[in-house]
């Protein structure tokens, strides 16, 4: 059984409104203890599908299987099947603010918990679990607008984590993040492929793929998929980087740049 993927992406199109395109008949498949980037300009489509992966929307065709079963609209009404893809799956948005709306973060990483209705000791044993890991007890019981971005971004990644989901969401984890932050955040990303997560995480920074991610899918400006491949496989295909708009073409003698970068990253 556990050959078979987690995830499964079938001739998947999206348009907002019906008529701006965001994705165009994209297919591929996310292994168990997977990390796959996808990788493409602003506007390729990258959020669209982590939100379809979420199940946040559904696509006007293709289809899409998690954990074995399909997912849609109607699958998602029933209570029961909600509940447990819901349990399963983490999305850490963007930005932090869309996410972080408690009184306090404490309140923030509770919330998730409590709507699966587990009991009082179990979610507390949880968020100090989490608290540590991430170490932000001391930001615990302040508010979403007493912290700084990388600190809400941290409770965000809380909130999620406290509901242990197999599969992570991260959508352009490091946007807006000073390097530290950036830092911090990348190698928790790395620990938790360690520890057997599912993750799949959207970018346009090239610099550190080949530390975090396992996989690459290329998504084009007209939203199909354009490759996919190992990091280095495509970080040495310029074609593609040049026709997905993830580099300039003055950047081009410089290929080596972007392979010492991710080394270098990930041995600080």
């Amino acid at each position: 059984m556990s050959t078979e993927p987690l995830l499964s992406v079938e001739g998947v199109s999206y348009a907002y409104l019906e008529r701006y395109r965001a994705l165009e008949d994209v297919s591929f498949e996310v292994a168990r203890g997977e990390r796959l980037a996808l990788l493409g300009a602003n506007g390729c489509g990258k959020s669209t599908l982590l939100k379809i992966l979420a199940g946040l929307i559904f696509p006007e065709c293709g289809s899409y299987a998690a954990f074995g079963e399909q997912v849609s609209e109607e699958k998602l009404e029933d209570e029961q099947f909600s509940r447990g893809f819901r349990s399963r799956v983490g999305f850490v948005f963007q930005n932090a603010d869309a996410q972080v709306f408690s009184p306090t973060a404490r309140e923030e990483i509770a919330f998730g918990p409590l709507q699966l209705g587990l009991d009082r000791d179990e979610i507390e044993a949880r968020i100090e679990d989490v608290l540590a890991m991430l170490e932000i007890e001391d930001l615990a019981e302040r508010a979403p607008y007493q912290l700084s971005a990388g600190q809400k971004k941290r409770v965000a990644i809380a909130s999620v984590l406290v509901m242990n989901p197999e599969l992570l969401l991260f959508d352009e984890p490091t946007a807006g993040l000073d390097p530290r932050a950036r830092h911090w955040l990348l190698e928790l990303m790395v620990e938790l492929g360690r520890a057997g997560k599912t993750i799949v995480f959207a970018s346009h920074d090239l610099a550190e793929l080949e530390w975090i991610a396992d996989r690459c899918l290329v998504l084009s400006e007209d939203h199909r998929r354009l490759g996919d491949g190992a990091p280095a496989e495509i970080l040495a295909n310029r074609d593609l980087l040049l026709q997905a708009n993830l580099v300039h073409g003055h950047t081009h003698r410089h290929g080596g740049l972007v392979h010492s970068h991710g080394h270098e990253r990930g041995h600080h």
